[in-house]
């Protein structure tokens, strides 16, 4: 059980600490193993359940002491760790506090992001999935600016504008911006970029298979092999093989 602090550092001192009693020795669960080429990147292998049980305490602790911003405060104090559960942590515990989510905070999650806090896939998706998601659904305005962090220097902002935008995706809604993303992205190189943008293709093919085929047809030979691969992952099987047939030979497709 988390122990009520004083201040905002003292509980985020406090909450590394506890991560740091409930690392365990790689094991069979070697998280590090998901993450090849972060090399600054640190594992307290604790399990997603122990670690979202400690954001849970702490929330639980705090929340009559803290408001939002105390929470943003924290997460501020955790993110720049090295360690993947600290990260996880800070964006857990902002998450419990959606209902207040304001369009102020995107700037603050992109700087996260900007300034490679994220540094990795899973805390760049998680500040997608817990953070920038609930604020797009109270304000799909600010999909708009979303989508234009594709044009961004930084991998984990780029990443973000695709990640990002993956609730309307799957429910069919912006559409014309999720494919507009898309375009932008297929020039580029990183092998992250490419499966995200394809992730996200593939979730607008759930609200909208029919659209998803027309633009994979069209921009066949644009569209990178990782894009592509990931975009027809629930495709039916006849419908797969059909798509892979227009690519060709030389992208080299691998057959499902």
């Amino acid at each position: 059980m988390f122990r009520p602090q004083k201040t905002v550092a003292a509980a985020a001192a406090a909450a590394k600490r506890e991560l740091k009693r409930l690392a365990r020795p790689a094991g069979d669960f070697d998280a590090s193993r998901y993450f090849r080429g972060e090399h600054n990147l640190g594992f307290y292998n604790t399990g997603a359940t122990p670690m979202r049980a400690l954001a849970r305490s702490i929330w639980e602790a705090q929340r009559d002491r803290w408001t939002l911003d105390d929470a943003m405060a924290f997460a501020d104090l955790l993110m720049p760790d090295r360690y993947l559960e600290v990260k996880a942590v800070g964006i857990e515990v902002v998450a419990r506090y959606r209902r207040g989510f304001s369009p102020r905070l995107l700037l603050r999650w992109k700087r996260w992001l900007a300034l490679n806090h994220s540094a990795n896939w899973a805390t760049t998706d998680s500040i997608c999935g817990y953070l920038i998601r609930p604020l797009l659904v109270v304000h799909p305005e600010l999909a708009r600016q979303v989508a234009g962090w594709s044009r961004d220097r930084n991998m984990w902002v780029r990443r973000a504008s695709a990640v990002g935008l993956i609730g309307f995706a799957n429910k069919g809604m912006q559409l014309d911006r999720v494919y507009g993303v898309a375009k932008r992205l297929h020039a580029d190189s990183e092998d992250l970029i490419q499966k995200a943008v394809g992730w996200m293709l593939r979730e607008a093919g759930r609200a909208d298979a029919a659209r998803l085929e027309r633009y994979l047809r069209a921009n066949v030979r644009r569209i990178p092999r990782t894009t592509f691969r990931y975009a027809i992952e629930r495709c039916p099987d006849g419908k797969r093989r059909q798509l892979l047939a227009l690519r060709p030979p030389r992208f080299d497709i691998v057959a499902f």
